[in-house]
C-alpha cells in the first residue's frame, strides 16, 4: 500500500513539474529559436561568410566575388547528388560481384581501382583550383591570416577527413 502510494505522489509530482516547466517556457519564449539552417540562410541573404572567411573582414565586392566562384564549384547540386548516389551505386555493386564471384577477377578489380583513383584524382584538381581561385582574392594581409588559422587549427589536432570517416561509419551502422 506505502509503494502504490508513494509511486502515485511521485507521478503526480512529476506531471506538475511538466505542466509547470512547460508553462513557464511558453510564457517567457517570445520568438521561436531559429535552426541552423535557417541561421545559415539568413547568414547568406546577408552576403555573410561562414568558418574561417567570416574572420577576414571580407569586404562585399570579396565575397561577391568568392560566392561566385563557390556557386561555379557546386553549380546544380541536386541533380551532382543525383548523379554520384547512382555512380556509387553501380560501383558498390560491381564491388559486390567481385566479391561474391568464385574466382577474383584481377583485370576488373584494376579497372574499378582506376576508376576510383581517377575520380579522387579528379576531386582533388577541382578543390586545388577553388582554392587557388579564392586565394587569388584575397589581399596580402588575409592571405596570411588564413594561413595562421590554418596553421593554429592544424596545431589543435583538427580530425579532418578521419574524423569524418568515422561519424560516416557510425551512421552507417545505425542503418
Amino acid at each position: 500500500m506505502k509503494k502504490l502510494l508513494l509511486g502515485s505522489v511521485l507521478a503526480m509530482s512529476s506531471v506538475f513539474t511538466v505542466t509547470a516547466c512547460t508553462s513557464v517556457n511558453a510564457t517567457t519564449d517570445t520568438k521561436p529559436a531559429s535552426t541552423s539552417m535557417q541561421k545559415h540562410k539568413d547568414g547568406m541573404k546577408k552576403g555573410g561568410m561562414r568558418g574561417p572567411m567570416s574572420q577576414l573582414d571580407l569586404t562585399a565586392a570579396q565575397q561577391a566575388k568568392i560566392k561566385t566562384i563557390m556557386e561555379a564549384k557546386h553549380g546544380d547540386h541536386k541533380a551532382d547528388r543525383a548523379k554520384y548516389k547512382a555512380e556509387r551505386a553501380q560501383m558498390e555493386q560491381q564491388m559486390q560481384a567481385l566479391t561474391n564471384a568464385s574466382t577474383l577477377n584481377n583485370a576488373a578489380v584494376n579497372r574499378l581501382a582506376d576508376q576510383q583513383a581517377a575520380k579522387t584524382k579528379q576531386r582533388f584538381i577541382e578543390r586545388v583550383q577553388t582554392q587557388h581561385a579564392i586565394t587569388q582574392v584575397l589581399t596580402p594581409e588575409q592571405r596570411e591570416k588564413m594561413a595562421k588559422m590554418k596553421a593554429e587549427k592544424m596545431a589543435k589536432g583538427h580530425k579532418g577527413s578521419e574524423h569524418r570517416k568515422m561519424m560516416h561509419d557510425k551512421q552507417r551502422q545505425g542503418m
